[in-house]
């Protein structure tokens, strides 16, 4: 035999002695080895199990997902109900209501007296001054800015100021005006004023509170300390195209008849649900998107953090017919609170000169709908230069977050423990500057939201007020006041007369409950929808025998790249719907420019 067939033959001899020797271990009661078989691994049976629970799991978290929307819409017909109180974390008491003033509004000045099970009286240091909390009219109701523990009023508390809140009713007077409005306010800083002799009070302005907190400061000299403007909007056509949509959607409408029909079908009152619906529509991604989608991801956990604030967001509020139209000719479309022009009385106009308080502006990049620009820009059309504001022996302090979105501003908690906090701690810093421009820098070295001088640093750097300027076209700006001036007058003089004859109490409740912003949100409740008491027991049973997947589950994690390219695909049709808006106004007005600082 020759080495090469040898070679041919030893694989079947060795087959035979292996044949051999397995039947003789088999016999012996040896194991018998592994056949070459597909192995099930620890980590392929992990695999097989997330892919039969992942169904189980959307399946559940679908129960709890539409339970929630059902809790979200019994609530708000429970808050409805109750008459749409304040949604105040405190305990307060009523000191003064408006509505019984000679000139009477649906406002009431609020004192803050418990924290919880303990008294507000026990916090205070009698040597701080008071601190008033204005929240804004913006279409919801009061409360944003002390809803939570951990917000503007509870800062104050910790820092040891007595706290005063001034909340408004869901429906305003009939006929009441900004002028009386303003006269209300001004009655409640007088009386407390009157409590705390020698301490005048903070003037704490959220949002659009903020311009009624400016108007106060120059009507109240010598009256009042402070104003701090969070997410204030005083410029506002200031911005940069093709992020701050809005300041041109005033002119793509046509200007303000638009506001004066809603509020002629209303019977006198302008439903402020179109106010929150505009908010939202400045970027649906977040609002029919984002928002439900982490909602549903993590319901497990964001069940009570999402009926708190739904609680709020869905409160809605009404505005008379004369208070609207104000704020939307002087301020959305003519702009005249910056050029001194906004009138108040017959004979009396607003003038930003004669505010001789300290100013503490807090602004946010990430704000979209009170950029910085809209916030600071106010400051260069009033005052030529850092010279002139200085010679005004005015003191204007001004803070910038990088991040964080407009109502983050009131409600963050993060926020209201280190900026609020840092505003607060530095009050009497901020009065003993000499008069200029300053903008306000936090340096926190370890990170912490929760911390406390001296764990932080506050400096105050000097800065230009030729730095503010911006390049916004005021031309264009100013043909869209014309033209809303026109369609106004056209409007109020042929067809409003006959809009307000045919309007009456039932049309306006029907328009009021048939508006999207609360259909979309009631038909979920059980009152509506009977069906909704089924998922009512459904997400209970679920509750009790829930087992979530995985975090790191890898569909959770095909489940979130999804959610994500969703919502990336749906901000690109918004940018193409702002810029396609940029380029109408443009077509139709002029360039409205890019408003970027100028450096």
């Amino acid at each position: 035999m020759t080495i090469s067939n040898a070679k041919k033959k030893s694989p079947s001899r060795s087959a035979d002695q292996a044949q051999k020797s397995a039947l003789r271990e088999t016999l012996a009661g040896a194991p018998k080895p592994a056949l070459a078989s597909p192995v099930v691994t620890a980590a392929t049976a992990t695999g097989l199990w997330d892919f039969a629970a992942y169904p189980v799991d959307v399946l559940q978290r679908s129960i709890l997902f539409w339970d929630v929307l059902r809790q979200r819409a019994d609530d708000m017909f429970e808050h409805e109900r109750a008459g749409l109180p304040p949604l105040l974390d405190f305990k307060y008491e009523m000191l003064l209501d408006a509505r019984r003033f000679e000139a009477p509004v649906n406002y009431a000045l609020l004192r803050i007296t418990e924290v919880g099970e303990y008294c507000a009286a026990d916090c205070v240091d009698p040597a701080k001054p008071p601190v008033i909390v204005v929240d804004p009219r913006a279409g919801h109701g009061p409360g944003i800015g002390g809803f939570k523990r951990e917000s503007e009023v509870g800062m104050a508390l910790r820092e040891g100021h007595p706290v005063y809140f001034v909340m408004f009713f869901p429906q305003p007077v009939a006929g009441q005006t900004l002028a009386h409005v303003l006269h209300a306010l001004r009655h409640f800083v007088e009386a407390v004023a009157l409590r705390h002799p020698g301490q005048p009070p903070v003037l704490y302005g959220n949002c659009q509170a903020g311009w009624a907190v400016t108007l106060l400061s120059a009507d109240c000299q010598g009256l009042v300390g402070p104003a701090v403007l969070n997410g204030s909007p005083l410029s506002y056509w200031a911005g940069e195209s093709g992020v701050n949509p809005m300041r041109v959607t005033g002119g793509l409408l046509g200007g303000a008849w638009l506001a004066h029909l809603t509020a002629d079908l209303g019977n006198g009152r302008f439903d402020g649900a179109w106010l929150a619906q505009n908010f939202e529509n400045l970027k649906p991604e977040k609002a029919i998107w984002e928002k439900y989608a982490h909602l549903f991801a993590n319901v497990d956990t964001e069940r009570d953090r999402f009926l708190e604030f739904e609680r709020w967001w869905n409160g809605f509020y009404f505005l008379s017919r004369e208070e609207i139209l104000a704020i939307v000719e002087n301020l959305f479309i003519g702009n005249k609170l910056e050029q001194g022009e906004m009138p108040i009385c017959a004979h009396c106009s607003a003038d930003l000169r004669r505010i001789k308080n300290p100013l503490v502006i807090f602004a946010s990049y990430g704000d979209n709908i009170t950029p910085p620009q809209q916030a600071l820009g106010w400051i260069p059309a009033v005052y030529r230069d850092t010279e002139d504001l200085k010679q005004a022996d005015q003191r204007i302090v001004y803070l910038l977050n990088p991040h964080v979105g407009h109502l983050g501003i009131f409600v963050s908690a993060a926020v209201a423990r280190l900026e609020h906090r840092a505003i607060l701690e530095s009050l009497e810093d901020i009065e003993a500057l000499p008069p200029g421009l300053y903008e306000m820098k936090i340096d926190n070295p370890s990170g912490e939201a929760e911390c406390h001088k001296p764990s932080y640093q506050v400096r105050f750097e000097p800065r230009q007020v030729e730095d503010l300027k911006t390049d916004t076209s005021h031309e264009a700006f100013e043909r869209v006041r014309e033209v809303s001036e026109f369609n106004e007058s056209l409007y109020r003089t042929f067809v409003s007369p006959w809009v307000q004859s045919f309007a009456n109490p039932w049309s306006a409740e029907m328009l009021k409950w048939l508006h999207p912003m609360r259909s979309s949100r009631y038909v979920f409740s059980e009152s509506f929808n009977p069906w909704m008491r089924g998922v009512a027991l459904l997400a209970g049973w679920v509750s009790e025998h829930r087992r979530p997947l995985a975090e790191d589950a890898p569909l959770r994690a095909q489940e979130r790249a999804f959610f994500e390219a969703t919502g990336t695909a749906l901000e690109g049709q918004r940018e193409l719907r702002d810029a396609a808006f940029e380029h109408s106004f443009s077509m139709l007005y002029g360039a409205a420019a890019a408003g970027d600082r100028s450096d």
